[in-house]
């Protein structure tokens, strides 16, 4: 490579780098007409040097020309030039109300050519340093803490934020939680309310997940390093599909945010939200929010809010949006192959002969959708009837059912609230004990014990009543290893979880065991839930509080493989002898 072209590489990256900082400066921080001057002057000379880079990238490699990159860069490059135009060459008028009292348009631009630039560095994850559930801890404890620096800028709240609970705030963001210690509508601004937004998206999706698509996608290629890494970060099969599944991720997050988005904006009051700019960015909000199970709302009540409470169709696409979140990405790319090979049987199109294949729906799909929908089904019927003239009295009969689904569903890691949390009646609150405990289903953005987990310890209660050494459900057997990982699972959730109850109760015992213990489960489950003790909390039951909820995020068990190195494989096995159970 030449010399001069490197350069121009590196000048162009570390340019947008900075870049990004003078954005951060630029929200966060109060500054002069001249600094801001200063500052808009940066942005075009960032973005200057992107185009020059990407010109002089296609002048030395033409064989990018022939890949899909190509789509993005004219795109980028389109808008890059036209933000140019617009500033030399249109009137000053529309300079000034366009650009310069709307920097969004620049920020954007200095936005797409730092991806542009990064995603040019070569993503080396070595083993040799970090394996796979260290990284993937290491890149959550990263975000958050530079999450809760971002949240204490001057810009980010209106009154000032401490670093324990900016600290709260950005684990709780990055963890998908959604529990608060301040009310996020009134105490952040727009701009301290982007940032959580931001650490919800990257929280649900993972840091990790993001560089290495977008690595993959511009440069056509990773090592094979790479691929076995996040082979089994995200659990795919085979190590060459797993940018096939990174893409399936990204794709699938995209598209059910922009269509919720949409939904939500149409089913708002035009009353209650007048602006469109608070329209659209109230349902941007709310649909990135639901979909990674965070259970952050910009209202102070979440849908319990007065004018809120009552719109149900608002609350069935919220429903919809974190029971997909809920669900993971690969039942739900399953579910879609699924739903397609019935569908053109059905029709019997000619290019699609009408065929038998067994197993379109994988065995753990149908565990975590029969195990997903039963629990969904019972805790409905259940909260139907004893919320009936409770915290649903006030609602239609149509409105009893829909918020009975809202308080059956949310408790699987969603977090939003329809009803009076604080006026639930002690079996309602149980039956959510148990919901929030099990969670959402593997592989998805919610937390919990996981749907598969709860399944199979549930089929081997019932093999051993059965008095079969071995689970067996739809002609299948269960392997061993998953059986041992579901109850180490389920015993390191209650070892962790009785730990934080304990610890609170010696910090802050004024504040009942039953509302802890509700603290405790929602944190470690990601749910969000609260009784209305979590701004109570003391500065140590708020550090108990985060270690849960990134515990409960990251799973113990991972921690444990982060910890622990790895024996190598032994080719013999001492004589087997029963324990006494019981």
């Amino acid at each position: 490579m030449n010399i001069a072209f490197k350069k121009i590489y590196k000048t162009a990256f570390w340019a947008s780098v900075l870049g990004l900082f003078a954005f951060i400066f630029h929200f966060g921080f109060e500054q002069s007409i001249f600094v801001q001057q200063l500052i808009d002057g940066f942005y075009f000379l960032v973005i200057a040097l992107g185009l020059t880079s990407t010109f002089v990238r296609y002048y030395e490699n033409p064989h990018l020309l022939k890949r899909n990159v190509v789509v993005f860069d004219l795109l980028s490059i389109g808008y890059l030039l036209g933000i140019i135009y617009m500033y030399l060459f249109v009137g000053e008028s529309f300079q000034t109300d366009l650009v310069l009292d709307n920097p969004l348009w620049l920020v954007f631009a200095v936005i797409l050519s730092f991806i542009r630039e990064f995603s040019e560095l070569k993503l080396n994850m070595n083993r040799i340093y970090f394996n796979p559930a260290q990284l993937f801890i290491l890149s959550f404890l990263t975000i958050i803490f530079l999450g809760s620096l971002l949240l204490m800028m001057p810009k980010a709240t209106y009154n000032g934020l401490s670093f324990i609970d900016a600290l709260f705030t950005s684990a709780s963001a990055v963890c998908v939680t959604g529990l608060a210690v301040v009310d996020t509508g009134s105490y952040f601004t727009v701009f301290g309310q982007s940032i959580i937004l931001i650490l919800i998206q990257i929280g649900g999706l993972g840091i990790l997940t993001f560089a290495s698509y977008f690595s993959y996608f511009f440069k056509g290629g990773s090592t094979y390093e790479n691929q076995l890494t996040l082979s089994e970060m995200t659990n795919s099969q085979r190590i060459g599909g797993v940018f096939n599944t990174l893409k399936n991720i990204i794709v699938i997050t995209v598209t059910v945010e922009l269509i919720a988005a949409i939904l939500i904006y149409v089913s708002l009051d035009d009353a209650l939200v007048t602006n469109f700019v608070d329209k659209a960015f109230f349902s941007i909000f709310h649909a990135i929010s639901a979909f990674c199970n965070a259970g952050f709302s910009t209202l102070s009540n979440s849908i319990y809010e007065v004018g809120f409470r009552f719109n149900y169709p608002l609350q069935l696409v919220i429903i919809a949006t974190f029971f997909l979140g809920s669900l993971g990405f690969p039942i739900v790319v399953n579910l879609l192959k699924y739903l397609k090979h019935v569908i053109l049987n059905f029709f019997k199109f000619q290019s699609y002969r009408k065929t038998y294949k067994p197993w379109v729906l994988k065995i753990n799909s149908r565990i975590n959708l029969v195990t997903t929908l039963s629990l969904t089904g019972i805790a409905f019927i259940l909260f139907f009837i004893i919320e009936f003239h409770n915290t649903l009295e006030e609602h239609s009969l149509f409105g009893k059912m829909v918020n009975a689904l809202f308080i059956a569903t949310t408790p699987r890691t969603a977090g939003f609230n329809s009803v009076d949390m604080t006026a639930l009646s002690l079996p309602t609150i149980m039956i959510t004990f148990l919901l929030m405990w099990i969670g959402a289903s593997p592989a998805s953005t919610g937390g919990g014990i996981k749907t598969s987990t709860f399944a199979i310890a549930t089929l081997n209660i019932l093999s051993l009543a059965k008095g079969k050494n071995r689970i067996e459900v739809y002609r299948r057997e269960v392997a061993d290893i998953s059986v041992k990982r579901a109850f180490a699972t389920i015993a390191l959730s209650l070892i962790v979880i009785g730990f934080g109850i304990m610890l609170i109760t010696i910090f802050n015992p004024e504040l009942g065991l039953l509302k802890i213990a509700f603290e405790s489960f929602s944190a470690y489950s990601t749910v969000g839930l609260s009784l209305g003790i979590t701004s109570s909390l003391g500065t140590a039951s708020k550090l108990v509080v985060i270690a849960i909820m990134f515990i409960g995020r990251v799973s113990m068990l991972s921690i444990m493989v982060a910890v622990f190195r790895k024996i190598k494989h032994k080719n013999y096995r001492y004589p087997s002898e029963e324990i006494t159970i019981n």
